[in-house]
Parts: C-alpha cells; sequence; structure tokens
C-alpha cells in the first residue's frame, strides 16, 4: 500500500495518546462503581449504595446497620468497541474489547462510627490496533516525502487502581461526616510511531526538547516509542501516590437524603519505566536506543458532586447525581522523557486540552419483593474531549449510558448484585487528521455481598 499523505501513526498516537481511558464513559471515568448504583445510572451521592460508597461517597457508609460488618467481592467487565475510519486508508477494529476490573472490600459500622478497608481497580484499558494495520501503515519524512511506517504492534494499555481507607463519624442520627485516604498506583504500556514530520513539526513548534534532538538525521523516515511487558495485569511504566475524598450525608427524613463529596486530584509519581525503546529510522535504517522512560505527572483529576434521595413507600427509590469532573487541570498536556544516558534524552510535550465535564445520573429501583430489587437508570456526560485532539486510539467521547441492574437478597447474610450498562455509538471526526472515530461499549458488574 502506497503511504498515506499527511497522514501517520504518530500524529493520530500523539494528539491524544494520554486519554487512556477512551474505552471508560465519563471521559476516563466509569459511569459508576457498584452494581446497585451503577444499575441506577452510577447515581450513588445520596443514598447507601454499600461498599462501593469508598468510589462515590463514603459518608454514606455511615448508613450501615450498626455492629454490623461488609465483605464485598465485585468484578466489572468493560467491552468497548471501537471502530477508526479514514476516506484514504479505510477502517480499523481495536481489538482491545474485553477488560477485567476486580474489587474487594471490608466495611464495619460501630457504634457513630464506620470504618474499612476497599481496593478498587478503577481502570484498566486500552486499544489494541494489532499488526499491520492500514490506518497505521504510512506516514510523511521529515522532508515531506511518504514512507512506509514499522507495521508493528499500535497499542496502549493503562492501569489504574485505588487501596482505600475510610473513616466515617455519625454525628447524630441525621448527619454522618467522612474522610478517606486513598492509596493509588498506575501503569502503562505504550507502543506506538511518530513519523518524521510529525516530530519535525513537534521540533519546530516548541513541543520537543533535549540532547537527542541534536543528533537527528536531517531526513528522518520516523521514530517508535515501544515499552510493554506483555502482561494483561500490569503495564511496563508504572508510578504510585495518593489521594483523599471527603464526603457528607444528611437524612433529612425517613423519605428523603441529600450528599455531597469531594474526590480530590491525585498526587502520583511520574510513570516509569528502564526498559523502553525509542527507534529512530532513516533511508530505511533503523537505530535503536535502550532506556528510561518516563509519562510526567500522570494524574486523576478532581471531582465534586451532590446527590439525592427519595423513598415514596417501601417499594421504590428515586436517586439522582450531578458531579464536576476537572479534567482541564489534569488533561492539559502529556509529557513524556526518554534519556539513553547523558545527553541523549528527549522531552515531547503533546497538548491535551481536555474541558471540564457535568455529569448527570439519575436512577430508581423497584422491589419486585423482598429479596428481589430491579433497578434502571441513565447517565449523561458532556465530551471533555476537543475535536483537534481526538484520537483513534483514545476516543473518550462517549455521552449516553443507560443502565438496568438486579439485586437479589439470598438470605439474611448474603446478597448479589448485577448490572448492565449500555452505551450507544458516538461518532466524531478530527479536523485535522480526517479520522473518523466510532466508539460504543457494553459494561457489566457483578458484584457479592456478606454481612456478619
Amino acid at each position: 500500500m502506497t503511504p498515506m499523505p499527511r497522514l501517520s501513526a504518530a500524529a493520530i498516537a500523539l494528539l491524544s495518546v494520554y486519554p487512556v481511558a477512551a474505552s471508560a464513559t465519563n471521559g476516563m471515568n466509569l459511569e459508576g462503581w457498584g452494581a446497585k448504583a451503577a444499575g441506577m445510572g452510577g447515581a450513588g451521592y445520596g443514598y447507601d449504595s454499600g461498599n462501593s460508597a469508598i468510589m462515590n461517597n463514603p459518608a454514606t457508609l455511615g448508613l450501615k446497620t450498626e455492629g454490623k460488618a461488609d465483605l464485598g467481592l465485585g468484578l466489572t467487565l468493560l467491552a468497548p468497541d471501537v471502530t477508526s475510519s479514514h476516506p484514504m486508508a479505510g477502517s480499523t477494529d481495536s481489538d482491545g474489547t474485553a477488560y477485567w476490573m476486580p474489587t474487594l472490600s471490608y466495611i464495619r459500622r460501630s457504634g457513630d462510627f464506620a470504618y474499612g478497608i476497599g481496593m478498587l481497580a478503577q481502570g484498566g484499558m486500552g486499544t489494541e490496533y494489532g499488526v499491520g494495520s492500514n490506518l497505521f501503515a504510512g506516514g510523511m519524512s521529515s522532508m515531506g516525502t511518504p514512507v512506509a511506517m514499522s507495521g508493528e504492534e499500535i497499542r496502549s494499555e493503562v492501569g489504574f487502581g485505588r487501596l482505600m481507607l475510610p473513616l466515617v463519624w455519625n454525628a447524630n442520627t441525621q448527619l454522618s461526616l467522612a474522610a478517606q485516604l486513598d492509596l493509588a498506583w498506575a501503569s502503562m504500556d505504550l507502543q506506538m510511531d511518530m513519523d518524521g514530520q510529525s516530530l519535525a513539526g513537534m521540533l519546530g513548534a516548541g513541543f520537543v526538547s533535549g540532547g537527542l534532538t541534536a543528533m537527528l538525521p536531517p531526513t528522518l523516515d520516523y521514530a517508535r516509542f515501544d515499552f510493554s511487558d506483555d502482561n494483561a495485569m500490569t503495564g511496563q511504566a508504572k508510578s504510585y501516590g495518593w489521594g483523599y475524598k471527603l464526603g457528607a450525608h444528611y437524612k433529612i427524613n425517613q423519605r428523603f437524603g441529600i450528599g455531597a463529596s469531594y474526590h480530590a486530584k491525585t498526587h502520583m509519581g511520574d510513570m516509569k519505566t528502564d526498559d523502553a525503546t525509542m527507534t529512530v529510522v532513516s533511508g530505511g535504517m533503523p537505530m535503536a536506543l535502550n532506556g528510561t522512560l518516563k509519562v510526567v505527572d500522570f494524574q486523576w483529576p478532581e471531582t465534586y458532586g451532590i446527590g439525592v434521595s427519595w423513598m415514596p413507600s417501601e417499594k421504590w427509590l428515586w436517586v439522582a447525581d450531578i458531579k464536576r469532573i476537572l479534567w482541564s487541570d489534569a488533561m492539559q498536556d502529556f509529557r513524556m522523557q526518554f534519556s539513553a544516558g547523558p545527553g541523549m534524552d528527549i522531552d515531547v510535550t503533546m497538548p491535551q486540552n481536555w474541558k471540564d465535564q457535568t455529569v448527570i445520573a439519575a436512577g430508581v429501583q423497584y422491589k419486585w419483593s423482598p429479596s428481589i430489587a430491579l433497578r434502571f437508570g441513565l447517565n449523561h456526560a458532556s465530551n471533555p474531549v476537543p475535536d483537534a485532539t481526538l484520537n483513534p486510539l483514545f476516543p473518550a467521547t462517549t455521552e449516553w449510558h443507560y443502565t438496568a441492574g438486579i439485586g437479589w437478597r439470598v438470605n439474611s447474610a448474603d446478597s448479589v448484585a448485577a448490572a448492565l450498562t449500555y452505551v450507544p455509538e458516538a461518532s466524531d471526526t478530527n479536523p485535522v487528521t480526517g479520522i473518523t472515530s466510532d466508539h460504543g461499549q457494553y459494561v457489566l458488574r457483578v458484584n457479592y455481598n456478606h454481612t456478619f
């Protein structure tokens, strides 16, 4: 195939490689946590959403029964369907169609306090375009001539997890206040090509610097960045850090409740691997360098919101949340540093310019019987990604989510819940590359809870 003019894997990948949770639903965030909340559109700030409150509003843990403890196990399957196309290069489907995320939690209510521990895989997703994709086959050299790219694997995979330690104080029979420490970790695999024209353009704009820039050949076909540990559960580059949450819940009466929660932006170290490869190709001749690569300042964004609940009868529960996710701070740039030794370094900054996002979630629960609860909901999130930084690797543009769930009280100690989210396809086109990204998905959750 003749390389496609002015379109390259690098131009595509580097426009927005950082939005690693494109297969998530509210930007990088999932639309809900826990099968109970997810079945009702992801709303979880204003009522008892179970142990999953550690990712919703931890203050609602104070609504648990005094003297009881809950052990929770959960598993989430994220099943994205991503297709990218271009009028000249055809279409390519992502093979990244299944990402599994487990949860484990223990929460106890004792007197006026509730406390415990929970571990949650907040994200575990990416895109797999495989080897020899037409969409990533060709680009332009630094001299403006068509060149073939590597033809190797084009993929990314990112995981983000939290170990959470909530403490809730029931100030009185109506008011609960919470503070929570989150210990966080993140990892990334990345295999991508960058054509010579893209690298030269970024260099001229001041987005690329470092000692290696002086060593680049005048005629550059492309460069390739490659770091991957081939492990489905972890990524090659890793970082660790912390964050915190604050929450409040006020029980107005037996029918009405209102809650608010604040999730701080994380404080993560730079994501790092000592086993990365940067390959530079000129005139068809490759030169590979092994070294250390850092993804600088990868953070999860600040989030805050409020939620309400209304239980008009023992059979019905209506809930709604509204929250704000501050992507503009966490997703302004993606910055990557590579070093193969003294004076052999390169620093690449890619503007992202995501917009802050408003999420509205609403749902209802109907008690079919004393042991069976049926749940339905809706979740809408504004698209935070500007068209100019839209990426076929990570579109992250879905807005509407339709949810359904079921809860089964097996006996006085055990319960099971499940929820399904349908995300209809969103289609968006980057005006710079001309690439259209179509992204839809399903999310399936199952939770088990044992009370003792």
